[in-house]
């Protein structure tokens, strides 16, 4: 249940509310940017410094391409370890818990008056708490926007190469990937990077959603104009009978990869840094109104996820790659329409990068500059640092995949199932909700699955190290 006004209006004339619910003289320095104080409290007071003007709709895109990621590309692959009702139920339960999560996060910044993860994790942990928030969004965001900059290093010389008619790689600047990364990080990410609000970026989000919905209808085209593959199962004359479970369909699969495949269906949804700052930006912000908006969201890229992984594995069946266009390419390399689907997911994750900037950026100025008010010096100078090192990182390290590998099995689970989860403990006073109540006991399973889903993903990395396999699953 969110505030009622008066409890709003002693946050506005300077009562600090603790954790356990106890009332403290003063608002300190990190408050004073959250709540704005009105003369005579002649209106209702707000939570940021700025009257928020995005709409419902621009908050839906925002928050729906903040939870798409390039794992997209291996959700059928998924699929062809898990098979088709495995994987929905798996994806349901997934999607569900997020709702979950969204649900927490919203209640716990309703009872404090507060919409900033970093934040909350002072109120509930003090600055000890502030600070490990502010790290594990970095780092995770850091880890994503690098993953997106890969993609267009890797996929856009060949993109260039085929428009040109190249059959080989030149040695050409504009068939170089690091260059083309800092160009495209110049020209495109930065002037976005520099907007003032997140709201402003639903344009550019919606569109990133449009070539997405384009690629999954490419998806569903290519599975009624591509029999079973023999160009993947090798080389079959036309009279020749493959075996008759290579294009078999899987309902339900066990094997080595299938445990491997839960955390990644986990972080496909990963989106929980983006939703305070987005609730903060929200035209007449409610906490139902911003629950609503993450379950439209969820449930778009629920949809878009299945029918992708569906429709993907049932062209390719068990020898669906980890990269679902790679597969393609495999069948026909020269194919037009995947061409474009290429292209189209290059400029989806690169309108993306803008979008997963900005949570760092606010939990850089909480924790450097708490209580500062907004400067465009500062506010420009965060973003091209930010995007200078990962520019410089996915250039220098040639394959950074164990690296964010660890920081994406320990901050992804962190993000959506641990925080949420204590903040929703420590802040929830228990003279509202007692420890032994059951949404204090569900919030303490939710943490405790959140823990379950780190040591098994980091379990399989080591694994991974020591066997010497290494799997290139996608990731968001």
């Amino acid at each position: 249940m969110e505030k009622t006004g008066m409890e709003l209006q002693k946050l506005s004339n300077g009562l600090h509310y603790e954790a356990d619910g106890s009332v403290e003289g003063g608002v300190p320095p990190e408050e004073e940017k959250f709540l704005q104080h009105k003369d005579g409290g002649s209106k209702r007071p707000q939570f940021t410094d700025f009257e928020g003007k995005t709409s419902f709709g621009m908050s839906v895109f925002n928050l729906s391409n903040a939870i798409m990621g390039s794992g997209i590309l291996g959700l059928s692959y998924a699929m062809s370890n898990t098979g088709i009702v495995l994987f929905l139920i798996l994806l349901t339960c997934i999607a569900c818990l997020s709702c979950y999560s969204v649900h927490l996060l919203l209640h716990s910044a309703g009872v404090v008056g507060i919409r900033a993860y970093e934040q909350l994790g002072f109120r509930a942990f003090g600055h000890p708490g502030k600070i490990l928030a502010a790290v594990i969004i970095t780092l995770h965001n850091i880890g994503a926007m690098s993953s997106y900059l890969f993609i267009v290093k890797y996929e856009l010389p060949l993109v260039i190469q085929t428009f040109l008619g190249q059959t080989s790689t030149s040695e050409e600047w504009f068939m170089n990937g690091n260059y083309l990364i800092i160009i495209v990080t110049v020209c495109v990410i930065l002037p976005l990077a520099m907007m003032k609000h997140l709201g402003y970026l639903g344009y550019t989000s919606g569109f990133s959603l449009s070539c997405m919905v384009f690629f999954l209808s490419v998806v569903i085209y290519k599975k009624f104009n591509i029999a079973c593959p023999k160009e993947l199962f090798g080389n079959f004359s036309m009279n020749a009978d493959m075996p008759e479970d290579t294009c078999a369909v899987k309902y339900f699969t066990i094997n080595q990869e299938t445990a491997y495949t839960i955390p990644i269906l986990a972080f496909a949804f990963v989106c929980h840094p983006e939703v305070l700052p987005i609730y903060t930006e929200l035209s007449n912000p409610s906490k139902k109104r911003m629950q609503r908006i993450g379950n439209v969201s969820i449930l778009g890229m629920f949809i878009m996820y299945f029918f992708t992984g569906i429709f993907g594995y049932l062209t390719f069946y068990e020898k669906t790659e980890a990269e679902l266009l790679h597969t393609y390419s495999k069948v026909d390399a020269l194919d037009t329409l995947i061409l474009c689907v290429r292209l189209a997911v290059l400029v989806a994750v690169t309108l993306t990068v803008p979008v997963v900037l900005f949570p760092i950026r606010r939990a850089l100025l909480q924790l450097l500059f708490p209580g500062k008010p907004f400067h465009w010096l500062r506010h420009i100078a965060i973003a091209v640092c930010l995007l200078f090192a990962v520019n410089l990182l996915v250039i220098l390290v040639p394959n950074i995949r164990d690296i964010f590998g660890i920081t994406g099995a320990t901050t992804a689970p962190t993000l959506i199932f641990i925080l949420p989860g204590l903040f929703y403990i420590r802040i929830v006073p228990t003279s509202q909700e007692p420890m032994t109540s059951r949404p204090k006991i569900q919030a303490a399973c939710f943490t405790t699955l959140g823990f379950i889903f780190m040591i098994m993903s980091l379990t399989f990395i080591v694994i991974d190290w020591i066997t010497g396999e290494k799997r290139s699953h996608g990731g968001h």
